[in-house]
């Protein structure tokens, strides 16, 4: 099956459309045939209108699956997802990236791992004090109201 992302002005993905491989395209078919104008040509004729441009379910071309709210870049065929959070910025390879360096340790280090954590970036810690963001809990704590450590660049510390 091909995918297509139909786009709207701003060049956002509107929807994502399936369509039979067997859609003819430059003598051929959409199977063989990835990204052909001819695919994008036989949306328009089916949908009446729009800007389309085919998707990879496999990630094959155009950097990524697209969906509801990415960003089609023409300059770079390719499609963007959306900012995750305010503070976070595109890298060279156009994915997004927190202002502080991801965690690196997310478990106890045992093996077989006895407990991880459950990391997640709070925006708001980041504003108040942007030596902060990443938080998190430990799989292991039963306990009613769960401890919360945040990253502190080498560590987890209890917030």
């Amino acid at each position: 099956m091909a995918h297509f992302a139909e786009l709207d002005q701003n060049n956002k993905v509107k929807r994502v459309v399936v369509v039979g491989n067997d859609i003819p395209a430059n003598g051929g078919t959409l199977e063989e045939n990835d990204m052909h104008v001819d695919g994008e040509s036989w949306c328009i004729n089916f949908f009446k209108g729009g800007i389309w441009k085919q998707t990879s379910y496999n990630h094959n071309f155009r950097k990524q699956y697209a969906g509801i709210g990415f960003t089609y870049d023409f300059a770079k065929d390719k499609f963007i997802a959306p900012q995750p959070y305010p503070s976070w910025s595109l890298d060279s390879n156009d994915d997004w990236q927190a202002p502080i360096t991801k965690p690196t340790i997310i478990d106890d280090g045992q093996d077989p791992v006895v407990w991880a954590y459950f990391i997640w970036w709070d925006e708001n810690a980041y504003q108040e004090d942007n030596t902060k963001g990443w938080k998190a809990t430990r799989t292991d704590d039963t306990a009613e109201t769960k401890t919360i450590y945040d990253w502190n660049g080498t560590a987890w510390v209890s917030a």
